[in-house]
């Protein structure tokens, strides 16, 4: 019978990444209440975890600025906190040394990790079977809890509900037109064309964060409709998944929103271009739909992350995407 007293998990990927972990949380916090879970991401992702009720502490890594010595800051830091168990769900070397020298009572990681020989117990991380990667986090605590899948959760306070109601006085959807990769991106001109010939009659709200306002501002330009209103960098990222809960459809890329949208249980229309639902990063909501190309193409997928720019130069896994597709979703 195992008694951990004290956990830390670590994933300091993107924001999609920390949010697929939630579910971890949800997990051995139904098997060890009395446990004090920690959570160790990279800085910039630590609101997503604000005022989470059951996490007792944030670690925050700053890669940008003294990258190494924060690493080992950190890792000092893990050690003297005296870890029951570390999960792991990087499998790159840093995170190695985060998990390896924790000198935490048990170490689980995926065998893919260049320092797993250190850890207690590895695991595979398949990806292109079809399993999905909140699954594949969860068989990490799997011998010490149990095999059922949950749906990853952000835990929303009446703040953070508060603060969207403005925006919730008509029925309305959301469109998340942005990704940091160019070919995991609906392309700009099938947006529009997309906002230009919907039926819906309530408002259109474009979300995304500051780095995303320009981008979005041109599409409510270029679509010529007062229902469009660009809320970019306006909304934190717990307020967007607010919104995103109350919506009569969210419309993503294969990106962050997608996860943000799974976690409050919002109804969501995927859009895959150049990745593939394969990988295991597709949409965990009850009502969901998924749209890509319907034809196969030899070039895709043509990456896991996709790229800056289509190798190929057509880019047509996304522009022969007809936008009637999307229609069907409401």
């Amino acid at each position: 019978m195992y008694q951990f007293k004290k956990i830390l998990i670590i994933q300091t990927a993107f924001i999609g990444d920390v949010i697929l972990a939630t579910a971890l949380i949800e997990k051995l916090y139904h098997y060890f209440p009395d446990a004090e879970i920690d959570f160790l991401l990279r800085k910039g992702n630590e609101g997503l975890l604000k005022d989470h009720p059951q996490i007792h502490k944030i670690l925050i890594w700053d890669k940008k600025t003294k990258k190494t010595a924060n690493l080992f800051r950190l890792t000092r830091q893990v050690r003297s906190s005296k870890y029951d168990l570390v999960v792991n769900l990087q499998r790159f070397f840093s995170c190695g040394i985060l998990a390896g020298f924790s000198g935490a009572g048990r170490v689980v990681g995926f065998r893919k990790n260049p320092l797993s020989f250190l850890f207690t117990k590895t695991y595979d991380h398949k990806i292109g079977d079809g399993t999905h990667e909140v699954e594949r986090n969860l068989s990490l605590v799997s011998d010490f809890t149990d095999r059922e899948v949950s749906r990853p959760m952000l835990h929303l306070s009446d703040e953070v509900l508060e603060a969207v109601i403005k925006y919730q006085k008509d029925p309305y959807i959301t469109l998340a037109p942005t990704s940091v990769w160019y070919t995991k991106q609906f392309p700009r001109e099938k947006w529009i064309e997309f906002i230009q010939n919907t039926a819906f009659e309530g408002k259109i709200y474009l979300l995304g964060g500051p780095v995303d306002q320009s981008a979005c501002e041109e599409i409510r330009i270029a679509a010529e409709k007062d229902i469009v209103e660009n809320l970019c960098g306006k909304l934190g990222l717990l307020e967007s998944a607010a919104l995103m809960k109350g919506a009569h459809m969210n419309y993503v890329n294969d990106s962050a929103p997608q996860h943000l949208a799974s976690a409050v249980n919002a109804p969501t229309c995927a859009i895959f271009c150049s990745t593939i639902p394969a990988f295991g990063f597709g949409p965990l909501s009850d009502h969901h739909v998924i749209v890509e190309i319907e034809k196969e193409l030899s070039c895709r997928p043509c990456g896991l992350h996709g790229h800056k720019s289509c190798p190929e130069g057509h880019f047509k896994c996304a522009m022969d995407i007809e936008t009637k597709t999307l229609e069907s979703a409401l």
